[in-house]
């Protein structure tokens, strides 16, 4: 039996993708976006399902961004799937795949130097100088060709979505920044796509991020953030092998630096850790006590 032709429609030049969406605007469909770098996987397929709940038409785009990459052998090393990404785009009912190349999507571009308000200031920022940047500016010219009502961003990338949001208001681009649980395996480890650069052993130890997280969950707005923070580092010290790289408090909403739980107003727990070959990040929100 013939496979009955798909109807994930793939586009790789920047101004088809435009006249893609012009059209699709034109036909009155309002248009949900979901940006990766590809090596899809559930949590990716999350955020179409999340898409196509409430906007017509989905896009996706597979861009393996090299502004965001300060270590090229990270870059380098990034998995690329193509092919296996098609697939289960169409599989979960996309409308359109936008994969531009570099060179496409960076004609006559030169990046711009955005203030980001201060919330590159801790956590992945001094780790990944110009990491946010690189994000800022190619999130930018996707959402140019896209024209999206509604951009779909997992909470994994906590920082990210915040400065993402930030930059949507000053910036006033006409779209609608998403925030979207993060999904997780059984054990608890966030979903990514460099969990594939993991051994089966580093695997299970890369699970004591979330035990870790779970941990200070348990305690926060109960006991002190500093006996928090100890009883979480207590947790994280069972696995020898994961090195920290941060582990820390903040405000939900401002991502700074906290000393002291406000019982008026969230928190949030960030974990950074080099587990193996792959450096790892997850997050938790923390609420204050009913």
């Amino acid at each position: 039996m013939l496979k009955p032709p798909s109807l994930l429609e793939k586009i790789t030049i920047p101004a088809q993708g435009a006249a893609w969406s012009a059209r699709s605007r034109r036909e009155g469909a309002s248009i949900g976006f979901v940006p990766t770098m590809g090596a899809l996987h559930e949590g990716h397929l999350d955020l179409v399902h999340r898409a196509k709940a409430v906007c017509d038409k989905v896009v996706c785009s597979i861009f393996v961004n090299p502004l965001q990459f300060s270590n090229s052998e990270d870059l380098n090393n990034y998995p690329r799937q193509l092919e296996r990404d098609s697939e289960l785009l169409e599989q979960v009912g996309c409308d359109m795949l936008f994969t531009p190349e570099k060179e496409s999507i960076f004609t006559d571009f030169t990046p711009t130097k955005y203030d980001l308000e201060g919330l590159d200031d801790h956590w992945e920022g001094p780790s990944r100088p110009g990491h946010f940047q690189g994000v800022v500016n190619v999130v930018e010219r996707l959402f140019f060709y896209v024209r999206p009502d509604q951009a779909f961003f997992g909470e994994k990338d906590r920082q990210q979505l915040t400065i993402l949001r930030a930059m949507a208001k000053q910036q006033r681009w006409p779209v609608t920044i998403t925030p979207c649980q993060t999904v997780r395996s059984a054990d608890g480890l966030a979903l990514s796509s460099r969990n594939q650069r993991l051994d089966p052993v580093q695997r299970e130890q890369a699970t004591v991020l979330y035990r870790t997280l779970k941990t200070v969950e348990a305690l926060a707005f109960r006991s002190s953030v500093e006996n928090t923070r100890k009883a979480a580092l207590a947790v994280l010290e069972s696995e020898p092998e994961v090195v920290l790289d941060h582990l820390g408090f903040a405000d939900a909403e401002t991502l700074h630096p906290i000393i002291q739980w406000d019982p008026a107003r969230e928190a949030i727990a960030l974990i950074a850790a080099q587990v193996g070959p792959v450096r790892l990040i997850d997050n938790i929100t923390l609420h204050p006590l009913v």
